[in-house]
């Protein structure tokens, strides 16, 4: 264990079927991170153009981009991931995933994701390089800056945006005209959301990442700087959230489901608070529970009242 908290890592491969190995490789459950934002921007964008063709479509648009990104980012990786102690048990590390098959998830998930958009609609394909080239540029970001958390926060919060072009793209009648329909709100939110979470999720690393001279906001500020930083992140996060309801006419549903993510956004810093980086594994898994309440509320909400 590290004098920054304990050597966890959600990516690593405890048995060697090359199925688990791949799934961990690219951490499958963690695209319910991502999913519920996809079409909560679709229904507020567009309610009525959320039909299960479309609704297929963004979802295996997410999958495949996910599957590449997360591909790619352990390709870049590799050299680090050898290193680092934390990461040592990770499919690529361990040879449980031989670097032949990482990159056949790269071209098969961006194959995915690119038909995925097309399918949709001509702006959704138009756009979609935007997202992909935003997605596999992340892992290069802590070689370059230290504030690498808000990349990852914007590849989150753009999906968002992509459900937002995914249904309204096919009414729209200019990117002008879909880039007024798109969430920005929410955009913004997930952004920060991430980010703040990834903060103290770095700190594990601080050590690591100073000895290697890596960017992070914890090995910049510290602990308690990148504990403040990430506690800041998502105190706008929980506003932003809140001033969605009024804006964007969120009713019943969605309210619960947005008090339920500002409440465990507040648990996460009442754990870390209280334990310290010990609490980073418990505080980062309340996440997935987070992603599912606000984007499911908002989703099941805008679907009920265009019924």
């Amino acid at each position: 264990m590290s004098k920054a908290g304990p050597l966890w890592d959600p990516g690593r491969v405890a048995q060697r079927s090359r199925f688990s190995a791949l799934m961990r490789l690219v951490r499958i459950e963690h695209t319910l991170f991502s999913l519920p934002f996809a079409y909560a921007g679709a229904v507020l964008a567009y309610p009525r153009g959320l039909g299960p063709w479309q609704a297929l479509w963004i979802g295996l648009a997410v999958l495949g981009l996910r599957t590449a990104a997360m591909s790619f980012n352990n390709i870049a990786d590799l050299d680090i991931d050898r290193l680092n102690p934390r990461t040592k048990k990770r499919p690529l590390v361990t040879g449980a995933v031989s670097l032949r098959d990482a990159w056949l998830l790269v071209v098969a998930g961006s194959l995915l994701y690119y038909v995925s958009a097309a399918m949709l609609n001509k702006y959704a394909l138009l756009l979609s390089p935007l997202l992909w080239v935003l997605a596999m540029t992340y892992p290069y970001a802590k070689r370059v800056h230290w504030i690498p958390h808000l990349h990852l926060g914007l590849v989150l919060g753009f999906v968002v945006f992509g459900g937002a072009v995914a249904t309204y793209g096919s009414k729209a009648t200019s990117i002008v005209d879909v880039l007024a329909r798109v969430p920005w709100i929410y955009v913004v939110a997930v952004t920060l959301w991430v980010a703040g979470f990834d903060t103290y999720y770095a700190i594990m690393d601080i050590d690591f990442d100073k000895r290697m001279g890596l960017g992070s906001i914890a090995a910049r500020l510290g602990t308690r700087g990148a504990l403040l930083a990430s506690r800041l992140m998502h105190l706008a996060t929980a506003t932003l959230l809140l001033a969605s309801i009024a804006v964007y006419h969120v009713g019943v549903i969605g309210l619960l489901g947005i008090v339920i993510g500002v409440f465990l956004l507040g648990y996460q810093h009442y754990l870390l608070a209280r334990h310290g980086p010990e609490a980073i594994p418990r505080a980062f898994n309340t996440n997935l529970a987070l992603g599912l309440a606000i984007g499911l509320g908002v989703l099941v909400d805008k679907l009920i009242a265009v019924l």
